[in-house]
């Protein structure tokens, strides 16, 4: 399948060849989600969503599993030489990168003239990771979610496109990814507490009388708590109506991507029952989708994908016969 992806995209040189591939095995083995999602794309922009998913893995990796015992500053320094060499590589061509990450991912940034400040907002809330370990406000997560999540929906707008002016789309497009993000916040509540990190907003949790050691002391006992339910009962409102927000941007997508995109939306959201299902009990267990229910979604993924094409299909124009002027530049975009 790597091979059909890469020759459909017109990659052809055997490094970034090899440099794609294994952002694809990165997307495989770690989101699961969002690579059954992929592979509801056509085949030639997979590639770019692997590589956008590849990088934004590896810097996080970094974060939070570069080793036991690594230190801070050693997690900053690798975090530094990462982002030093994407910046060669976005200025210089993807030719200038060594890491298989940066070489894949500047290269996509190039074929989709993706904007460099994403890449560099997604960097700054890497490197806040090091450091920072809870949220006062909402309204402080919101902003460290603007690099962490918001940006990676706008670098994926080029690659879906869009049937409107893409300014209109792209609210929605960061809104999906805060949404994604505020999902997993909530899934894996314990696994950060585990780290030392908070992501839930602490205002929010006081407002239902819970602090850092209630969380702690539940995660520790395997006692559930009714205040600390509450709390996440919240949390589960709020990621919510960040979906509604995502929601109009759905139909604001290329139709041939919808079905992708549209899929990664009820998965995610899925999580969300899930973890109502467990009666919260995110702090003990992981909350998962069924094996049945991500099939059947990606089964009606599967029947809009084909019936985008067939509508494609039956509205394309025919080609223009080729003209021998200046007037026949072929457009690549």
């Amino acid at each position: 399948m790597t091979r059909r992806e890469l020759d459909a995209a017109g990659i052809t040189d055997p490094a970034l060849r090899a440099a794609y591939g294994h952002c694809r095995r990165l997307n495989a083995r770690h989101g699961r989600t969002y690579f059954l999602a992929t592979r509801l794309l056509p085949v030639d922009r997979r590639p770019a969503v692997h590589a956008l998913y590849g990088f934004a893995r590896w810097a996080d990796d970094i974060v939070d599993d570069m080793g036991v015992g690594a230190t801070t500053a050693e997690r900053a320094a690798t975090l530094i030489r990462l982002e030093e060499e994407l910046r060669r590589a976005l200025t210089g061509g993807p030719g200038s990168a060594t890491e298989p990450v940066v070489l894949a991912l500047a290269d996509t940034a190039a074929r989709y003239a993706i904007d460099p400040a994403h890449f560099t907002d997604f960097m700054a809330s890497m490197r806040s990771d090091l450091t920072v370990t809870d949220y006062a406000t909402y309204a402080d997560l919101r902003a460290y979610m603007h690099g962490s999540a918001a940006v990676i929906g706008l670098q994926m707008l080029p690659v879906l496109g869009t049937v409107t002016a893409r300014a209109h789309a792209a609210p929605h497009a960061a809104a999906l990814g805060v949404a994604f993000q505020l999902t997993n916040f909530l899934r894996d509540v314990g696994e950060d507490l585990d780290r030392g990190r908070v992501y839930l907003p602490a205002d929010l949790l006081a407002a239902h009388g819970v602090q850092r050691d209630l969380l702690l002391w539940s995660r520790r006992t395997g006692r559930p708590d009714t205040r600390v339910t509450a709390a996440l009962r919240a949390a589960e409102d709020l990621t919510r109506g960040v979906y509604r927000e995502a929601a109009p941007g759905l139909a604001m997508l290329d139709p041939v991507a919808r079905p992708c995109i549209r899929t990664a939306y009820v998965l995610y959201r899925d999580i969300l029952d899930a973890v109502a299902r467990s009666g919260y009990a995110v702090l003990h267990r992981r909350a998962v989708v069924s094996r049945r229910r991500r099939a059947a979604v990606a089964a009606d993924g599967l029947a809009r994908v084909a019936a985008a094409r067939l509508g494609a299909a039956a509205h394309r124009t025919p080609p223009v016969p080729a003209r021998h002027d200046a007037c026949s530049a072929k457009e690549t975009g």
